[in-house]
């Protein structure tokens, strides 16, 4: 399955997945000097990974409310 076919088929999921990356990107160069412990930076890493999801859900409301008053 080539990338044009995954994204026709699941564009939320592929928008979470390229936003989660560079997230968690920015995360990562942003605060490697601050000393986190290994649980800090797994909590930290999800909790970058949901706030993406959620923000991609919220976009999609947009979408949602074109479609319906079309």
């Amino acid at each position: 399955m080539n990338m044009k076919t995954l994204w026709d088929r699941h564009p939320n999921l592929v928008s979470w997945a390229i936003l989660s990356v560079g997230m968690i990107a920015i995360l990562i160069w942003s605060a490697r000097h601050v000393g986190f412990t290994t649980g800090q930076w797994a909590a930290l890493i999800v909790a970058t990974i949901l706030l993406a999801g959620l923000s991609v859900w919220i976009i999609s409301w947009e979408d949602e409310t074109e479609d319906s008053v079309e």
